[in-house]
């Protein structure tokens, strides 16, 4: 059975200003979906699943539903507050969905293969979708998970900090932890990050998380545990999220389970900041000029 890719789209882009989740970088108005798609499907995806908000379902419909027919499945779920919340009372002063984990959890009726997880907004690079669907067709079962690690000083903005889940490894790539580290950036020849007052170093080749996962469909069972325990303690705080790296720590915590860390070679990209546009912009027209896309992406 062909994987899926399932692209979380639900975010609210509030350091973008706006949807770049749609918004056209390539030649003839592609967004970053598009390639991640494009290139999914060439590494022998058999489906894509986009995890959006119920308002922003017509536009999303409307921009992929005809481009994408006949050439892989396409499935729509809603990220939505009371989304596997059974308490009303959870959610009464909450203006945003619950996080990635909880996006993810939406997508348990949907998907019954292994799958892999990406961001709307992030251009991830066609070894590593190749990567990803060796992983998930070869090695990924109910004790096994993968992610793929890009290196931490290829995945900065020129524009402002950004946050990186910063990889522990063994010797065998197993994933021993995430620590989420906020406020990184370029320091002349240096990569830091600040933590309270301090401004710490951390080496630039390190393996990063940019929300690549590569799961069995077990890990909804996991995630559903999870987030009744999470809401349990967090309600309270409107702006706490259920991120992924939640659901992975708890899998790791068992000896049996394994996360293998997938290097990858490929180049990431991203829009965290307005002006990081122009930049993906060019780096879309020199791999369309380059012949790793085609002009026209869907002709």
């Amino acid at each position: 059975m062909k994987p899926t890719l399932l692209i979380l789209a639900a975010g609210m882009a509030s350091r973008y200003g706006s949807m770049k989740q749609t918004e056209g970088f390539g030649p003839n108005n592609e967004t970053i979906m598009d390639y991640s798609i494009y290139d999914a499907i060439h590494a022998g995806f058999g489906k894509v699943v986009f995890i959006i908000r119920k308002e922003f379902a017509d536009s999303f419909k409307e921009k992929f539903g005809n481009k994408l027919s006949g050439k892989i499945e396409v499935d729509y779920v809603y990220q939505e507050l009371n989304s596997f919340v059974k308490d009303e009372s959870f959610f009464t002063d909450r203006s945003k969905p619950w996080g990635t984990g909880h996006a993810v959890l939406c997508a348990s009726d949907k998907v019954n293969e292994p799958f892999a997880v990406i961001n709307a907004d992030d251009y991830y690079g066609t070894e590593a979708f190749k990567q990803a669907a060796h992983f998930l067709l070869n090695n990924c079962n109910e004790n096994t998970y993968g992610i793929i690690g890009y290196q931490l000083d290829q995945t900065l903005s020129e524009h402002g900090t950004v946050s990186r889940g910063v990889c522990k490894v063994d010797s065998e790539n197993n994933l021993l932890s995430i620590k989420e580290r906020t406020k990184i950036y370029k320091q002349e020849d240096k990569v830091v990050y600040e933590d309270s007052d301090s401004v710490i170093e951390v080496d630039g080749n390190s393996s990063v998380s940019m929300n690549f996962w590569c799961f069995h469909p077990s890990v909804f069972q996991i995630a559903h545990i999870l987030f009744e325990e999470f809401l349990i303690k967090n309600h309270k705080d409107i702006k706490s999220e259920f991120f992924i790296p939640i659901i992975a720590d708890d899998f790791i915590s068992n000896p049996i389970n394994k996360i293998k860390v997938i290097p990858t070679l490929s180049q990431w990209f991203g829009v965290t900041y307005k002006e990081d546009a122009s930049g993906v912009k060019e780096k879309i027209t020199r791999l369309v000029n380059e012949k790793v896309y085609p002009q026209m992406l869907w002709a």
